[in-house]
């Protein structure tokens, strides 16, 4: 056993890590598998026997994009994405390898500036600028509070989530509000990167930002925010409120059209659902967006090869991003041409970053498949049902 000297009271469960078989089933599971200079299985075994030299070698570790599909399907139940995480923490804590330049940067920007890309944290509303109507005055009291994600409010590419998930609320006569520039990066990409240590004063604050609103319920169109509030954030602040309700845009809409606080249009395409990984087979929402789905007129769903629990990563997840956008597009080239062989025309994922890696994936990759967030399509279907009704 190994002194790991990490932050808080997790750290690795070596008797579980010690009971792998050896199976190589988490490595056939990971998208990334095929970078990786060495496999996880055998990983686990340098962990154990204490070989940080060996370890601080290896670039496996840094590959991972926290998918989950490994924990998933481990015969034996170790959790492999939180133990990879954990020695991201043991190699940034105890220095056992140089933490990767493009990851230290992203650091220093979310710490400075509260945001993934370092931009002015009190521009976070400006995808609202060119929004039909104007956003209007942002409610300081609300009974709803949305919490937008730095991918939505600083990539030009996603302005389109925002944009519709606030025209969604407002049609619904939801009492929402935004909290604008006293919303700062939830944490999770330095989480996933092995720095936890550092997002404690962004959940300090976000959580006193939210509590201000009033609100007791508060929705994320951001697959990883989501996560980040439901588990992350409660294990982290013993002050969490258990009456603070934390959903899913997918959630939260699927209730929507339950209660028929919105109406759904026809819209004539084919498309296919990715799951996303934070959503899916970390928290086992997979129903909730096929739900909504299957209530548009029009809409023929085709799934992929590899769906649900048993979904492809889209390669975006993990900051890899930061350090090898190569791994990132063989891995959406890969998930992207499941969603050609479906004959769908578009592929619509609930996460914001899926979104980005998909839309870049099919440029680079040249593949004619377009990506969409679940949050336009169910816009779309609205605004249709409204042009019928007329």
């Amino acid at each position: 056993s190994i002194d790991l000297n990490l932050a808080g009271e997790k750290g690795f469960d070596i008797d579980k890590l010690g009971t792998c078989l050896q199976c190589g089933t988490c490595s056939s599971s990971c998208p990334t598998y095929f970078a990786m200079d060495t496999p996880p299985r055998k990983l686990w075994k340098m962990v154990s026997l204490g070989m940080k030299e060996e370890i601080s070698q290896l670039s496996t570790y840094w590959l991972c994009t926290a998918c989950n599909s490994c924990t998933v399907r481990c015969p034996r139940g170790i959790d492999v994405a939180e133990s990879m995480r954990l020695v991201r923490e043991w190699s940034n804590s105890d220095h056992l390898q140089e933490t990767p330049e493009a990851l230290s940067r992203l650091k220093d920007m979310i710490l400075n500036s509260h945001n993934m890309m370092g931009d002015d944290n009190e521009t976070r509303l400006i995808w609202s600028s060119n929004l039909p109507g104007g956003l209007g005055e942002v409610k300081k009291k609300a009974e709803v509070v949305w919490f937008v994600g730095c991918v939505s409010s600083f990539f030009p590419m996603a302005y389109k989530i925002p944009q519709s998930m606030v025209q969604i609320l407002g049609r619904s006569g939801i009492d929402f509000t935004v909290m604008g520039g006293k919303e700062w990066c939830c944490g999770f990409p330095l989480f996933t990167g092995g720095m936890s240590d550092s997002i404690r004063e962004m959940a300090v604050h976000n959580l006193e930002s939210v509590l201000a609103t009033g609100a007791k319920t508060l929705v994320s169109t951001c697959a990883s925010c989501f996560h980040t509030w439901k588990h992350i954030y409660p294990e982290m602040l013993s002050n969490f409120p258990e009456d603070l309700e934390i959903l899913h845009a997918t959630e939260y809409l699927a209730r929507l059209v339950e209660t028929e606080r919105i109406k759904l249009g026809p819209v004539e395409r084919v498309i296919t659902y990715h799951d996303p990984c934070d959503l899916g087979k970390r928290n086992g929402i997979f129903d909730e967006p096929r739900f909504v789905l299957e209530q548009i007129p029009g809409i023929e769903l085709r799934e992929m090869a590899n769906h649900k629990q048993n979904s492809l990563c889209c390669g975006g997840g993990g900051k890899v991003e930061a350090f090898s956008p190569e791994v990132v597009s063989q891995a959406a080239k890969n998930r992207l041409t499941q969603a050609v062989e479906t004959g769908a025309e578009y592929i619509v994922s609930a996460c914001q970053q899926c979104m980005r890696t998909f839309f870049n994936g099919a440029r680079v990759n040249k593949i004619r498949v377009r990506a969409m967030d679940f949050t336009q399509l169910v816009l779309e279907s609205i605004e249709s049902g409204t042009t019928k009704e007329q």
